[in-house]
């Protein structure tokens, strides 16, 4: 993975060099990562880098639509562009307008397809839902996405648009891309998309002329209907040669009835093949007996689409029509089969059936393995249907049962990857079915990643329905996956939704809970005054329901404010007063972590045997767990040797530091295995091995460069300063 820019967060405390860059070193997070690969080097187990030697080359266009036909004129209209622009040696910016259904973005991945190979390094695609029924996607979501594919870790990325705007341009400033942007709404949300390479091109759709554009050299290119033998060539391609040349005129007809759009022909198509023994001229008749709307068809393309979908709906049994409108209802942009059975009171083999008659009659797309979506005009017309056909309640039911199957397996992910941490219950409406398992952490956090939008959309859209406790739950099951995946700018979102939620229901706990959350996200962003006044609110409104427990959650992440900011006194201060909190509430586990916590404040203020005394502890609690929590043990460990070193017992301090880094590595804790080996450079620095002090320290900063940690600056500064070329050779230490 190829890391680009500086990491979110403060400034590194203490000088960067020697004993001082160790003491530093703590961090006060909770949790795990991904597991890496490692190396034996030299009889030293180093951690192995994810950084790749070669920038990502994204290869993100979709696949050709089958169904694409004819089109010889815009596509020539596209490459003479494309070679005009060559020879003024400037960037290529083609916008395809026209109605919704014309086949804008069959042309645009068709062409893209056919020149992809002059682009050396690669194609960016993005849909940006400008007319799909639901929110358009906003710039700064589209940068994310293109970041993220260009090589920027997660936690990387960064919150607000402009600076996303700007790491963008910087990465691909020399690069030769292709650019697809899909359904845009506005010139607003396509502009800061716009590469500035001479050597890139980029096709976007919309159903709107964005004339905006114009200025930033577009060359607007308006789609008009199939011709009368290029619909009938698309309709032979799924009907069959023999049956459409045997009826000719009758298909001309049927071309004719859809307006020459390419979807409206396609659902037709599927009509026939649905039906065998029909003719072509069968189906014509029909849809002449639509006298009233047939007449609006050449008025009215958005009529036209409408009519023959409602030809299409009425052929339906009545369990796929009803999941044709109701899954049309879901919050987001795509979604799995699972949905399909929250909807249905029908058995499993059932839904699945019909979400396959919905994906064979061209109802439903599947864009990937068990992964579908509507085209947008589809959406429109299926959830008109669900207005007239199902009634507010049902259509109010079928969304909660949608939200609340995401909540289910959101909450198996959860229990997966934190089953420590305290949680609401939650009263579903209906038992929810097909609900995922997970084979271990990595698999719930991918499956989370994965769905986080749509998990993300579920919650907005629970609130907007007037269900604040479905919501807050939305939220809060989100948490293992901020944790370890990051994520900030959805975090931020989706911490600040929570904190409305709460209110709403009056639940002062959630509350609580949530502005602790959002004071932790607000403080690795670097917002401190934010963060502090979101904190001392979680601290007061948990002490008005006498929650003790959660009165020591905040004043935690108050402590580790203080100790972001360079304030190790002050976080001392609330180190000490919430140990004894803990030890009189028996909170075994909050106190082993709150002894982390003060042994890393006692290291940052020189206070050796009692940074000792408190590691001590912290082992000794973990130890004694029911349930053991063997990353956190391992994080005691780590203030041991780190008071071992301020001690000046090397011997003590390499040993123990080798033992956390084995057991770093095996939790999958990137985090860890990078403090451990800042224990280890220190070591070889004391024992004069400047080549073993740069090995370890390069390992180091790459981690908590992809961590996106604030000190792998202080860690590249050590480096910088050893001067001395970057080597993997050398003897054990």
């Amino acid at each position: 993975m190829l890391l680009v820019g500086s990491a979110h967060g403060g400034a590194m405390n203490g000088s960067g060099q020697g004993v001082g860059a160790v003491v530093n070193g703590l961090t006060g997070a909770e949790g795990s990562n991904v597991v890496q690969a490692g190396a034996i080097q030299g009889g030293v187990h180093f951690h192995a880098s994810p950084t790749a030697a070669a920038e990502p080359v994204p290869q993100q266009l979709p696949a050709t639509p089958a169904h694409f036909t004819d089109r010889a004129a815009e596509l020539s209209e596209l490459d003479d562009e494309l070679l005009r622009c060559g020879r003024e040696s400037s960037r290529m910016l083609a916008v395809l307008c026209g109605p919704g259904g014309m086949g804008k973005t069959a042309l645009a991945l068709h062409w893209a397809h056919s020149v992809h190979g002059r682009f050396a390094d690669g194609q960016l695609y993005v849909d940006l839902a400008g007319f799909s029924g639901s929110t358009p996607v906003l710039p700064g979501e589209a940068l994310a996405l293109f970041l993220r594919s260009l090589g920027t870790p997660p936690h990387r990325v960064p919150v607000e648009l402009a600076e996303q705007a700007a790491l963008y341009r910087s990465l691909i400033a020399s690069r030769s891309l292709l650019v697809v942007l899909d359904n845009a709404f506005s010139a607003g949300q396509v502009r800061s998309l716009l590469p500035v390479s001479t050597g890139s091109a980029v096709v976007v759709t919309s159903r709107t002329r964005l004339t905006g554009l114009v200025a930033d050299g577009a060359r607007l290119l308006d789609m008009a209907p199939l011709t009368v033998r290029a619909g009938v060539r698309l309709l032979a391609k799924s009907v069959g040669h023999e049956r459409v040349t045997a009826e000719h005129a009758p298909a001309e007809a049927l071309v004719d009835l859809c307006g020459g759009l390419p979807i409206a022909v396609r659902v037709a198509a599927a009509r026939l093949v649905a039906r065998p023994k029909w003719s072509v001229r069968r189906v014509v008749a029909e849809l002449t007996n639509e006298r009233f709307r047939l007449a609006q068809l050449s008025r009215s393309a958005d009529l036209s689409v409408r009519t023959t979908f409602d030809f299409s709906y009425r052929a339906l049994p009545a369990t796929t029509a009803t999941l044709y409108r109701r899954l049309a209802l879901h919050p987001g942009r795509d979604f799995g089969p699972e949905l399909a059975h929250s909807l249905l009171a029908a058995a499993s083999e059932d839904a699945d059936a019909a979400l396959e008659e919905l994906v064979q009659g061209s109802l439903v797309e599947e864009i990937d393995e068990d992964r579908y979506h509507y085209h947008d005009l589809l959406r429109l017309h299926a959830r008109d249907k669900a207005e007239s056909d199902d009634g507010p309640e049902a259509r109010r039911s079928a969304q909660r049962a949608m939200i609340e199957w995401y909540l289910a397996a959101s909450a198996a992910a959860d229990a997966v990857v934190s089953p420590h941490r305290r949680r609401l219950p939650y009263e579903f409406s209906a038992v929810p079915v097909e609900v995922p398992g997970f084979e271990d952490r990595n698999d719930a956090l991918d499956w989370l990643d994965q769905e986080r939008a749509n998990l993300i959309e579920a919650g907005a859209l629970a609130l907007d329905l007037g269900w604040p406790e479905l919501s807050w739950h939305l939220s809060d099951v989100l948490w293992p996956l901020f944790l370890h995946r990051k994520h900030y700018r959805d975090r931020l979102t989706v911490d600040q939704r929570g904190v409305e939620a709460a209110r709403r229901w009056g639940n002062a706990f959630a509350e609580a809970d949530m502005l602790k959350r959002l004071g932790r996200v607000c403080t690795t962003l670097g917002r401190f005054p934010e963060a502090e006044q979101h904190l001392r609110a979680s601290v007061e409104r948990a002490a008005s329901i006498d929650d003790r427990r959660g009165v020591a959650d905040a004043r935690e992440a108050l402590g580790l404010l203080h100790l972001d900011r360079g304030m190790p006194q002050e976080a001392l201060v609330e180190f000490e007063a919430l140990a004894s909190a803990n030890r009189s509430l028996g909170a075994d586990r909050s106190l082993g972590l709150i002894l982390v916590n003060l042994g890393a404040a006692y290291l940052a203020l020189g206070r050796i045997e009692d940074a000792a005394g408190a590691a001590a502890e912290s082992a000794a609690v973990f130890d004694g767990l029911a349930v053991p929590d063997p990353y956190n043990r391992a994080r005691a460990g780590l203030v041991a040797a780190r008071a071992r070193l301020l001690a000046n017992d090397v011997d003590q301090a390499h040993e123990a530091a080798t033992g956390i880094l084995a057991d770093m590595d095996g939790l999958g804790s990137r985090q860890g295995v990078a403090e451990a080996h800042e224990v280890l450079a220190e070591v070889a620095r004391l024992r004069g091995r400047a080549d073993l002090e740069v090995r370890h320290l390069e390992h180091s900063a790459r981690l908590l460069t992809d961590l996106g940690s604030s000190r792998a600056a202080g860690v590249r500064s050590r480096l910088d300063s050893l001067a001395v070329a970057s080597t993997h050779g050398g003897d054990e230490v």
